[in-house]
């Protein structure tokens, strides 16, 4: 055995950092268990189920734990310490200065308040949405019946995917009853709707900031090439099964890209009408509004892509359509009109 003095000197370094550590431990230990049991409970049942004596006790810990862990560090005391200290301090700041509403509770909020109620804040830039695709809808199918021939100017090809003037009415009404699709294909081409909607959506919102003007184009369009859909089936007498066809996921799709044409027409306006508060002032409001309306519109591609890949395939019923139809008009109607009402207006101008 080594008995140099540079080695007992060692030996007995070790020795007095472990006793330093044990003292300090002993000292403090007391206050991060406290600490710890305060902060498993709110982890458990949030931070309501603290008392009020527990809710005062809870920064003085925190902050007591901190000066634990800097004086752990700054004097090298046992690692395991250390980063026990590290992670119940940074459990103890999401406590004490994160959310105060778990994560369902800010989920409820957003649903059942903010977005409704903001939706309603802009319910005059959605009505100007709205407006630009009932009207390009209604001349899309006036011109298309009128004209067969313009089904092409308003439809790509890609999208028309064989439908369109020359088709036969048999493979029209094909398209309406198409039977023995697999489950399985149903599903990824639900998943590529709501894909591609949401980026229309998106793009109709992010198209605001040049004027809205190519957000106006975009959802002209979109109302055109609906209506040229239905003045094509129209023309072939099967304007009754196209419309079922289409309504039961197209009342929540179109719904969402008018949402996010309101949203773009919102940027717009703060950018081209600033009124009395800057642009940069002005834009900062209103795309707070704007981003909350856009997020709950992508919640609504996602039940359009499940209606239209699923159901609308599944179901081929002509009444039954008209039935999901119905429900779902009124369920976002009521929905939009009634619910947030009682809890606030929305985000602040």
């Amino acid at each position: 055995m080594d008995t140099s003095p540079a080695t007992a000197a060692a030996m007995a370094k070790v020795a007095g950092v472990r006793l330093r550590s044990v003292e300090f431990r002993r000292e403090r230990e007391r206050t991060w268990r406290e600490l710890d049991g305060l902060v498993e409970k709110v982890e458990k049942r949030g931070i309501e189920s603290l008392t009020a004596a527990e809710l005062s006790r809870l920064p003085a810990l925190y902050r007591a734990t901190v000066s634990s862990l800097s004086v752990a560090r700054s004097i090298s005391l046992d690692r395991n310490v250390a980063e026990y200290l590290e992670g119940l301090a940074a459990r103890a700041y999401f406590c004490v200065y994160g959310p105060k509403r778990r994560l369902r509770e800010t989920i409820a909020d957003f649903l059942l308040v903010r977005f409704p109620a903001t939706v309603r804040k802009l319910k005059w830039h959605v009505g100007a949405s709205a407006a630009v695709v009932i009207l390009g809808a209604i001349a899309g199918l006036a011109l298309t019946l009128d004209d067969p021939s313009y089904f092409g100017s308003f439809v790509s090809a890609d999208l028309a995917g064989g439908r369109g003037p020359e088709a036969s009415t048999e493979d029209l009404r094909a398209v309406l009853y198409d039977e023995g699709t697999p489950v399985a294909a149903l599903t990824a081409f639900a998943t590529f709707l709501f894909q591609h909607n949401s980026k229309v959506g998106m793009l109709c919102f992010a198209l605001g900031f040049a004027a809205g003007l190519p957000a106006f184009v975009l959802l002209l369009s979109t109302g055109l090439m609906l209506g040229a859909f239905g003045g094509l089936y129209q023309g072939r007498g099967l304007g009754l099964e196209f419309w079922a066809w289409v309504l039961p996921h197209g009342v929540t799709e179109i719904l969402a890209v008018i949402l996010c044409g309101g949203a773009g027409f919102a940027v717009a306006e703060s950018l081209v009408f600033p009124g009395r508060r800057g642009r940069l002032e002005n834009l900062a409001a209103r795309g707070r509004d704007a981003g909350l309306v856009v997020i709950g519109a992508v919640g609504l591609f996602f039940i359009a892509g499940l209606i239209e890949g699923l159901f609308r395939q599944l179901v081929h019923d002509v009444a039954l359509r008209y039935a999901v139809v119905l429900v779902t008009s009124v369920a976002w109607a009521a929905y939009f009109g009634l619910a947030g009402r009682k809890g606030g207006a929305g985000p602040s101008p």
